[in-house]
């Protein structure tokens, strides 16, 4: 594990949504939306909602800023709707509402999803940034896309990224 120069205080707790982006999913068959709850409360932070919406742009875009508009809200954590399906409008429907972009997330995100399904990576529009004053993240909707950024990406720096957004260093 690489070392950080500044080590985040081990008791902070992010505030965090969840949205699951799919026109098949409910709450009892989205693994990928329960992988992201359980994983970031085991890790001590706060699930503040979550929800399943259909792959509808205008849809997505209002959760989004209905969400972004809570001053308690952290972090918004998408799944589904990042790849070149006709249906696959989540990219679309959120990038337009960065105010800035991470570029170093999808880059890496499809670098380690590379290392695991070799050139289908290509096809993935992962992307994360602020919306206002909260972080999001988009990611793909399969369960092992999902691991692979919560656990190599996300988690070891959620509280490092959400301390710098809210200028606390």
């Amino acid at each position: 594990m690489t070392q950080h120069p500044c080590p985040d205080p081990p008791s902070y707790r992010v505030s965090f949504a969840v949205l699951t982006a799919s026109d098949t999913r409910t709450e009892a068959t989205d693994s990928s939306g329960q992988f992201i709850r359980q994983s970031l409360l085991n890790g001590g932070h706060r699930l503040l909602d979550y929800k399943i919406l259909p792959d509808d742009p205008a849809l997505m875009r209002g959760q989004v800023l209905d969400w972004a508009a809570l001053p308690e809200l952290e972090v918004i954590i998408i799944n589904g709707g990042t790849g070149i399906a006709p249906r696959d409008t989540t990219y679309d429907a959120i990038a337009a509402l960065m105010d800035k972009t991470l570029p170093g997330f999808g880059e890496m995100f499809r670098y380690l999803s590379w290392q695991e399904v070799g050139s289908r990576a290509i096809a993935s529009r992962a992307i994360a940034g602020l919306v206002g004053g909260t972080l999001l993240f988009s990611l793909p909707g399969s369960r092992n896309a999902v691991r692979l950024a919560i656990e190599q990406l996300i988690l070891p720096e959620l509280v490092h990224l959400v301390r710098q957004m809210k200028g606390l260093h």
